[in-house]
């Protein structure tokens, strides 16, 4: 295997299999992915390790699950995206091993305190935003703690130009870029010339246009790292790797509907069912993996920081338990090497076992419906959260306020699919195998409080 090869994780944001082209039968324009997933391997039961971002972010920097790290949610201006001050992130520890580092994008692990600025958790340079979202014309960008706003260009083409120089910089030493594209993420807002073919074809909400748009763009903008590395004769030990932290975000009504194609899955962002979840993951290296290939086996978000440390025969933390694996020789073709179980949950504000939770036992998944009143947020911390992108100058902490209080009422019967038959989980087959639901609730219960036993022990 070749040694010490480059890194580049790019991450778009609630994106799905449903919005790749060859995916959804040309409906978008993604023809550098769709190349990507017919060149490079295409991993069919890739799971992120929660259905938002800044929790599945936690675990994919990590290798473990959210709860652990402290990122429970997504509100930055409450801090409850932080990620834990003793949380080692995969920069920080490719670091170590000799790597430059840098993160291009949307981090969402921490805002208002310096401790968990990307520069502090093993980026050797930044260039993004800290919080949950950004507009795509009325930015604020950070490089590395100097600030910039909006100069008339889009945001995706701003972090594909500081790509491609981050690349051009480190051409003599390995290193880790992390692309953390925040679209097709709110607010919808796109190049009018790659929206325009998407309105006028009649088949799409405003919305939808805007979203095909803004992947379409990001789409370009990974052909522009690609070809940068081309250029540079780092292509072919160079790990490519491409994926979304969730599902793709669906709601509203009439020109504002965001539902689209998704393949067929279930749910969607904000939910642990498959269309919450279960993402793309395409993976391109020429000079250590064959492409032109598929893999079945269930991979985690939790499996890339063991997996990469190994491969760049980085050391892995040695006193932080990892809940992911290294899965090269799966990758490589080996099967039956992976975890059989796997596990998610995530509500709003304090994290509730019964709600939005789910496991998978090999073929088997249990699902905790979500509860409505726990996934909701107030409309105070909804207005501050949106002032925050726009103001950002205006805050400098995070709000100290106790969370909102909530009446939680029963929580919904537990509901359990057959994956392998029933991908979109369409039929529940909890009454006709209470035994295996009952043996899968205990297991997911033992599993929260585990997770939530480290959370609870955080001090910073």
């Amino acid at each position: 295997m070749p040694t010490r090869p480059n890194i580049i994780l790019i991450l778009a944001d609630d994106m799905g299999y449903g919005d790749f082209g060859c995916f959804n039968y040309g409906a978008s324009r993604t023809p550098t992915l769709d190349h990507l997933v017919s060149e490079g391997l295409c991993l069919t039961q890739h799971y992120s390790a929660s259905p938002v971002c800044a929790p599945a972010r936690a675990s994919l920097m990590t290798g473990r699950y959210p709860h652990r790290t402290g990122v429970i949610d997504t509100l930055e201006t409450r801090g409850l995206d932080r990620l834990a001050l003793r949380e080692l992130t995969i920069a920080e520890l490719l670091k170590r091993a000799g790597y430059a580092t840098g993160l291009i994008g949307k981090w969402h692990n921490g805002a208002y305190d310096s401790r968990y600025h990307p520069n502090q958790r093993g980026f050797d340079e930044f260039a993004g935003f800290s919080g949950g979202w950004q507009p795509y014309y009325q930015w604020n960008l950070d490089r590395n703690g100097s600030f910039s706003r909006g100069d008339g260009r889009y945001l995706t083409e701003v972090f594909t130009d500081e790509a491609t120089e981050f690349i051009q910089r480190h051409l003599g030493n390995p290193f880790f870029l992390y692309l953390a594209y925040n679209a097709p993420h709110f607010p919808f807002e796109a190049p009018e010339a790659d929206a325009a073919p998407y309105k006028a074809s009649g088949n799409f909400t405003p919305a939808v246009s805007q979203i095909y748009a803004m992947i379409e763009c990001m789409d370009r903008g990974i052909a522009r790292v690609l070809d940068a590395l081309d250029r540079s004769g780092l292509a072919d030990n160079t790990i490519v790797m491409f994926s979304s932290d969730n599902g793709p975000q669906f709601g509203g009504k009439g020109e504002m509907c965001t539902d689209r194609f998704n393949c067929g899955f279930a749910g969607a962002k904000t939910l642990v069912y498959e269309g919450g979840i279960r993402l793309p993951m395409v993976i391109r290296w020429p000079a250590g993996l064959d492409g032109r290939r598929q893999v079945h086996d269930m991979i985690h978000f939790t499996d890339w920081l063991p997996t990469l440390l190994a491969i760049a025969g980085a050391e892995p933390p040695s006193d932080l338990k990892l809940d992911g694996i290294n899965v090269t020789p799966t990758l490589q073709g080996a099967h039956g090497k992976v975890p059989t179980e796997r596990f998610w949950q995530w509500n709003r504000y304090t994290p509730d076992a019964e709600c939005n939770a789910a496991m998978r036992d090999g073929r088997w998944k249990l699902v905790r419906p979500a509860i409505r009143e726990l996934m909701q947020v107030s409309t105070e911390d909804l207005a501050m959260d949106i002032q925050s992108k726009y103001n950002p100058e205006n805050f400098h902490d995070i709000s100290r306020t106790p969370e909102p209080e909530r009446i939680k009422p029963a929580p919904p019967s537990a509901q359990l699919f057959d994956i392998v038959s029933d991908p979109f989980e369409r039929n529940d087959l909890a009454a006709q195998d209470p035994a295996r639901v009952s043996k899968m609730t205990n297991a997911l219960a033992i599993w929260f409080e585990d997770v939530e036993q480290d959370r609870l022990s955080i001090h910073d």
